[in-house]
């Protein structure tokens, strides 16, 4: 009966946990509009963009900025620029971000032929000689992740920020991934993989 009362209690959190207001968010949204557009599609190619991310996952990486400032960059992730934005963010604060970006869709984004060819091969298949599991396996067959699963929305994004991230990952110097499976996965990629990866994922959706 008191794991019942427990299990219930854990419910009742997560689900006050995930309630973000889309009117709110749109309000508090002004000062991040520089960087990630004034519809949520980054203005500028090294950031990402927010429209039609998962809410969860946007809740994910602001509460792993704001816990970077709070432990000196010992956990969470670093980023200098975030680490002013998030500073005085409240856990409603968040949720409402989260929300109102989750709304939004994301701008038409397209592959270059030149990369759709090997792109799908790695996107797909992976490459077994080497260890290296398909991103489809995660982020599925349109780049779109899973809420409940934590995995992002990666199709449309812009390939200068895919390439971003997964050299970060690859030299370690972002490390908030679930069970360290993108660092793993990045360290067995190649120049030319993230080159072709960073491109193929932009027309996905």
């Amino acid at each position: 009966m008191k794991k019942l009362a427990l299990i219930l209690s854990l419910l009742a959190s997560c689900s006050v946990w995930a309630q973000g207001s889309i009117e709110a968010g749109k309000a508090k949204s002004v000062t991040c509009a520089a960087c990630h557009g004034a519809d949520g599609n980054a203005a500028l190619l090294n950031y990402p963009s927010l429209a039609g991310q998962h809410a969860k996952y946007i809740e994910k990486q602001l509460r792993d900025f704001k816990l970077a400032v709070d432990t000196g960059n010992k956990q969470g992730r670093v980023d200098p620029v975030m680490a002013g934005m998030v500073l005085t963010l409240t856990e409603q604060d968040m949720a409402d971000l989260a929300a109102y970006y989750a709304s939004l869709p994301i701008a038409h984004n397209t592959t270059p032929e030149n990369v759709v060819e090997q792109g799908k091969v790695l996107y797909t298949a992976g490459d077994m000689e080497r260890g290296l599991t398909a991103c489809i396996a995660c982020h599925g067959p349109r780049g779109n992740g899973t809420e409940l699963s934590g995995f992002p929305k990666i199709s449309g994004q812009r390939a200068e920020y895919i390439k971003s991230s997964l050299e970060k990952f690859r030299d370690g110097s972002r490390g908030n991934d679930m069970n360290a499976m993108m660092r793993d996965i990045a360290k067995k990629l190649t120049d030319e993989d993230i080159e072709v990866l960073s491109k193929y994922v932009g027309g996905l959706h």
